[in-house]
């Protein structure tokens, strides 16, 4: 009897294994063009902000676009990467008409330079196309949320080139606690793939090196626990911040239309008084911050210019910026504490992402893409504090805490 039952129970992994695999290079594949074709668009809008600079000038008229186009396609109150992580916590459905509008409209966005990343789109882009092919396929509700989870995944391992990071993030944003490890297999070949694929087509992924790596021990280690600490504190100011400014334009400006108009003007005011290095995604910041270059209050205005153009209405993600954000601080904090800032702008940017994302695995392995293995000791300690301390704050009021950061307890909320 246990002979057989074991029998049945490696031929149903088994079953699983070829099926997923199978499905997984469907959805890498399909990821890896779309997100190529994604990325080289972005890449043309950011090289045309950055040639023009008239391009700034036309904000408002992107804006007016990007209105028109939601309500076109009837996608108004599309809540965006919320609804993505919510069709796998829930029964929220996606609809297709989601792709053509974050496609374009972060396009649009980056091209006349908001404040805005790519890989929340690429989030959207992947789970619309997951939850396409679950339709296609005629998959349960359970296998179409692996899908939805596969299919984030995969675009954002063909964005952002980091496939290790992409496919513990798809398995790790949607239920803080709770890893969706049977979602690991199609995770992982699909972010593999599409970054393949998308490398394979010229998209590379960034790299940064940092200057200097000092040997681990209890000083280098006590400055890592401050930038942990003040990291922490940055990420939940960070969501309270994009957060609340998204409510006050809605409560204070009803017409999506002038809302967006306003955001518009207010970023164009914000970049002739400040100077445009705070335009578009930010990794002109990131750059900058590692090589040990980065203004004292740089961290701040980033944090405002993404504000203003994403609770606006402009189109994108919070990644990049956010990245930007945390890299600009560490190195601020390195500058002024005399401690390695090259090292503590890498540190920052991871500190401060997992502040505000809560997947502290994806983050390592981000860490380790980004930056290589040397620094690990450093990101490890600056991860786990700032994503103990950061609280219950997040970028996504869809994503759950099923269990607390602090106790091994059952607490089921959403983040703030």
């Amino acid at each position: 009897m246990y002979r057989s039952e074991t029998q049945t129970a490696l031929n149903k992994n088994i079953l699983y294994f070829i099926r997923w695999t199978a499905i997984s290079i469907v959805m890498g594949t399909v990821c890896g063009l779309i997100g190529t074709a994604f990325g080289y668009g972005v890449i043309y809008a950011q090289r045309l902000f950055k040639t023009h600079s008239f391009m700034l000038y036309l904000m408002p008229v992107a804006g007016v676009l990007i209105v028109l186009l939601h309500q076109m396609f009837h996608e108004l109150g599309n809540r965006g990467t919320n609804l993505i992580l919510e069709s796998i916590s829930s029964d929220e459905r996606i609809p297709m008409a989601t792709l053509p509008c974050i496609f374009i409209s972060t396009i649009l966005s980056q091209a006349v330079g908001a404040s805005a990343g790519k890989e929340g789109a690429a989030l959207q882009i992947g789970g619309c196309i997951g939850n396409y092919f679950g339709d296609v396929f005629h998959m349960d509700e359970r296998d179409k949320k692996v899908m939805i989870m596969s299919g984030m995944s995969g675009c954002f391992g063909a964005i952002f080139g980091t496939p290790l990071a992409a496919a513990m993030f798809g398995i790790e944003v949607i239920s803080i606690g709770v890893a969706y490890y049977a979602a690991l297999v199609p995770c992982v070949f699909a972010s593999f793939i599409g970054a393949q694929i998308s490398g394979a087509l010229g998209l590379h992924g960034e790299s940064f090196p940092i200057l200097h790596i000092p040997e681990f021990s209890l000083v280098p280690a006590l400055y890592t626990v401050g930038l942990g600490l003040t990291c922490a504190l940055l990420s939940v100011c960070f969501c309270i911040l994009l957060h609340e400014t998204q409510h006050l334009y809605k409560n204070k400006i009803g017409n999506v239309y002038v809302r967006i108009l306003v955001a518009a003007g207010l970023s164009i005011a914000l970049a002739l008084i400040f100077g445009r290095d705070y335009c578009g995604a930010g990794f002109n910041l990131v750059e900058k911050a590692v090589d040990g270059e980065s203004a004292y209050l740089g961290f701040l205005l980033k944090m405002i210019f993404t504000a203003v153009a994403l609770g606006g209405g402009f189109k994108g993600g919070e990644i990049v910026p956010t990245l930007a954000v945390g890299a600009s601080f560490g190195c601020t904090f390195g500058l002024l504490t005399g401690f390695e800032p090259s090292l503590c702008a890498a540190a920052g940017m991871l500190a401060t992402f997992v502040g505000v994302t809560n997947c502290p695995i994806a983050t390592m392995f981000l860490g380790f893409e980004l930056f290589g293995f040397e620094a690990m000791p450093y990101f490890a300690v600056a991860v786990a504090i700032s994503f103990t301390l950061s609280g219950y704050y997040g970028l996504y009021s869809g994503q759950k805490f099923t269990y607390s950061k602090t106790k091994a307890e059952f607490i089921n909320r959403k983040a703030h």
